[in-house]
């Protein structure tokens, strides 16, 4: 079925004819266990303008439809036209949904390891058409309660808990009081033999579920997601004024499925968040952050719903924003902000200085335009430039005007002018322009500083023009002995290209944005250059090593700096850092500098130097888990191996990574692989043992593979593991024939939805063997063939390793 992607004028015209009152919605899942059909009947109450017409979205297969007792013509490009419109009306339609193994919104997976079935739903963000009939868009919210058939053993969760569960033949009908007012992309079923976990906590019931197969992994780590799910709910129930309305609050780890989804009450993700060995501490602060993401849905995005697209920002942004600013005040991740600034906020500012630059706030023509901004702009650009916002008008401000948004919408749909009036009111500041500069314009500030005859001036350049309107701080270091101490900071408001800075003594190093209050790039002076690239290890606090950091990375993205410096100053941080969530990640991102964008003449060398800052991270005791990755990941032979062997005992995902590298030095230990495979318990463990072969410079396993990847016989959570895997550096002769595979395989990588198409664009992207004109031949072919969805990711990954091909040739 050809299936047409609503548009923004539809969407208009369609919810000034209608009010939908309810969704009743009966789904038979017992099919389910041996075959591939998702039955639904969608039962819509709605008013309407009597006489009008209009159609409603269903884009599975219809085996009845009716409206007001009389048969409905059959659907077309994923609609079915709805003619003679009464004041009420009541619309029922009864659907099969046959391509549960690829298709779109429901997901029949079989665990390798018992062979036990798990099914789910997924819509964000129009894609409950393919479930059962509805209005798919976002401002037509209602209630919707589920009645679920299924298997006698499973377990059925929804978005409303305490079920009422009944015997009937065939298995077990669970049925589910009605949601509040939701939009089509929240309402979720979710079933299987799940193991489940629930514990009481500030007066919710908080319920974890996985499959059985992971069971250990989700008793270990229960206690710390019960922790969490408290703290966040207790912190935003008390921020926005309004704690979380429903009592029971679940989250669902499932197979087979990409990311994490924010379905009110019932949270789903991906189970390979689930680590199969004990978590590091920077796994744990990823855990976090994606949790608290979530969970800031239920009031930005699920209680108060964007009206259209074009508001996207607002619900992925203001998440993003809440998850961090969550875990700094209401948890034991207390460096949340120096974390994201070794990690998103790296890619935030590389993709807002290259062609995938866009605004935060765009128009979005139809719901597959919306597919393609699910991007580091509206993601950590507008996580960071709420944070900016909130600096802005005063965190006090901003939870009464938050407060008093959601009290004033709750249950609604809205759009920016309703946010941005709240926190007018509040603060008695007007925010036009600062809403016109940051969430309508594109690209990124970069900020300087100058050492004048007159003293010191901030200098500002906008991607387009004048500076954004910000508050920026600047500190002063001086050196003393290793140590660089901080002898004085100014707050500077940007007032155009060029600002004094006033009250600053003389200093080595004058670090721009020291604390993280703008989304900006920096550029040190010629003095501070030297400081920054061979001593950044002096300054005396984690977020001043984070902002450092930063500027080198973007400094060595923009070919300011070489791959060589940018090694040498994050193994110097290395040093000192005793702060795991950010010492990971900039160990991670020191062996990506190595491995990835330093000239391949160079590449062994900084390994070396590499390897180097993780034996001290061992011995120190820091990040001591990643530290012996590392150490395994940079091994040049058997006898590295062996010592991190001697390390590690029987840590088996460290043995993974010893047969990953082996097989890399062009080893392929089949009978090690095997043996492995069958002693560890995790039920994927088969995507490990692929990733091994993945590994290897052999053409028939990277053949093996990338069709694997391609074929999608490998979950997407999997294929970035085993991408990751097959771009491995030295082998660019056996690589070079996958940069065309890749042109070849764009115009099918959307085909099972927006996470499949974002996923594989990225993951699939050659590293190795290309060059800056292949880079341009792709964005072409994508423009030319692919959905909008693969043409932004593409954009994005694509100018990232343009920048690693400029820097190898350094």
């Amino acid at each position: 079925m050809t299936v047409r992607s609503l548009s923004q004028e539809e969407a208009v015209e369609r919810a000034a004819l209608l009010a939908i009152t309810s969704y009743d919605i009966e789904v038979d899942l017992t099919d389910l266990v041996d075959g591939p059909a998702f039955r639904a009947v969608s039962t819509v109450r709605f008013r309407a303008t009597a006489g009008a017409s209009t159609f409603v979205d269903c884009c599975s297969e219809v085996e009845a439809a009716t409206l007001n007792g009389t048969p409905l013509p059959a659907a077309e490009e994923g609609r079915i036209a709805l003619d003679g419109l009464a004041e009420d009306n009541e619309l029922v339609v009864a659907t099969v949904q046959r391509d549960t193994t690829h298709g779109r919104g429901v997901h029949r997976a079989v665990d390798p390891g018992d062979d036990n079935v798990y099914v789910w739903t997924s819509f964000e963000p129009d894609e409950a058409r393919y479930a059962w009939a509805c209005f798919d868009q976002p401002d037509l919210k209602a209630p919707h309660a589920f009645t679920v058939v299924a298997p006698e053993a499973w377990t059925v969760v929804s978005n409303s808990g305490d079920p009422l569960v009944e015997d009937v033949d065939g298995g077990r009908r669970w049925t589910f009081e009605p949601t509040p007012p939701l939009s089509t992309y929240n309402p979720v079923v979710v079933a299987g033999p799940f193991v489940e976990v629930r514990q009481e906590a500030g007066g919710h019931d908080l319920g974890l579920y996985a499959r059985q197969t992971l069971a250990s992994a989700l008793e270990r780590d229960a206690e710390q997601l019960f922790t969490l799910t408290a703290q966040g709910l207790e912190f935003f129930g008390e921020r926005f004024g309004m704690p979380f309305p429903q009592r029971t609050y679940d989250q669902v780890f499932l197979p087979e499925f990409g990311g994490a989804m924010e379905n009110y009450g019932c949270v789903t993700w991906s189970d390979s968040i689930l680590r199969r060995h004990e978590p590091t501490t920077g796994e744990w602060q990823v855990f976090a952050n994606v949790l608290l993401h979530e969970m800031a849905h239920m009031w930005f995005g699920n209680i108060v719903t964007m009206r259209w697209w074009d508001d996207l920002w607002l619900n992925e942004a203001f998440a993003e924003f809440a998850c961090m600013w969550a875990a700094e005040r209401a948890t034991a991740y207390g460096d949340t902000a120096a974390n994201n600034l070794v990690g998103d906020k790296l890619y935030a500012y590389l993709a807002d200085q290259g062609p995938s630059s866009h605004p935060i706030r765009q128009p979005v023509r139809t719901v597959a335009d919306a597919e393609s901004i699910f991007d580091s702009i509206t993601y950590p650009k507008g996580a960071a430039v709420l944070k900016q916002l909130m600096h802005f008008v005063g965190e006090d401000t901003f939870c009464v005007g938050m407060s008093a948004y959601f009290a004033e919408h709750a249950w609604g749909n809205t759009t920016l002018d309703d946010l941005v009036g709240s926190l007018e009111r509040a603060s008695g500041r007007d925010l036009q322009p600062w809403r016109a500069a940051w969430l309508e314009t594109a690209g990124v500030d970069r900020l300087g500083i100058e050492q004048t005859d007159d003293g010191l001036v901030l200098t500002a350049v906008g991607a387009h023009g004048a500076p954004h309107p910000q508050v920026v701080g600047v500190g002063a270091y001086r050196r003393a002995g290793e140590a660089l101490e901080e002898v004085g900071s100014a707050r500077v408001e940007v007032v155009g290209g060029r600002t004094a800075v006033e009250g600053l003594p003389d200093a080595d190093l004058y670090l721009v944005n020291h604390d993280d209050t703008t989304f900006a790039t920096t550029r040190p002076d010629p003095a501070g250059r030297q400081v920054l690239v061979s001593h950044p290890s002096g300054l005396p606090t984690t977020l001043a090593r984070a902002v450092a950091m930063a500027t080198v990375w973007d400094m060595l993205a923009g070919g300011d700096a070489t791959a060589a410096e940018a090694v040498g100053a994050l193994t110097d941080v290395l040093r000192v850092e005793t702060v795991e969530t950010v010492a990971e990640p900039c160990l991670e991102l020191a062996l990506t500098a190595a491995q990835q964008w330093a000239p391949e003449s160079e590449r062994l060398d900084l390994e070396a130097q590499v390897a180097a800052a993780a034996r001290r991270l061992v011995d120190a005791g820091v990040s001591r888990q990643a530290a012996l990755r590392t150490l395994v990941r940079t091994a040049t032979g058997e006898d590295d191996l062996a010592a991190v062997r001697e390390l590690s005992g029987d840590d088996l995902d460290l043995q993974w990574y010893a047969l990953d590298r082996r097989a890399e030095l062009g080893e392929v230990d089949a009978d090690a692989v095997q043996a492995l495979q069958e002693r560890d318990p995790d039920p994927d463990a088969w995507v490990r043992a692929l990733g091994v072969r993945a590994s290897s410079p052999s053409a028939e396993a990277k053949e093996e593979a990338w069709t694997a990847m391609v074929e999608r016989t490998v979950p997407i959570q999997a294929a970035r593991t085993v991408a990751a895997a097959f771009w491995r550096p030295g082998q660019e002769d056996v690589l070079a024939p996958y940069a065309e595979r890749y042109l070849e395989a764009l115009p099918t990588l959307h085909e099972g939805g927006m996470i499949p198409g974002l996923a594989l664009t990225a993951s699939l992207f050659p590293v190795y063997a290309v060059d800056e004109a292949w880079v341009a031949r792709a964005r072409d072919v994508a423009a030319a063939q692919a959905a909008p969805v693969v043409v932004g990711s593409l954009t994005e990954r694509s100018e990232e390793v343009l920048r690693m091909v400029r820097a190898r040739s350094l």
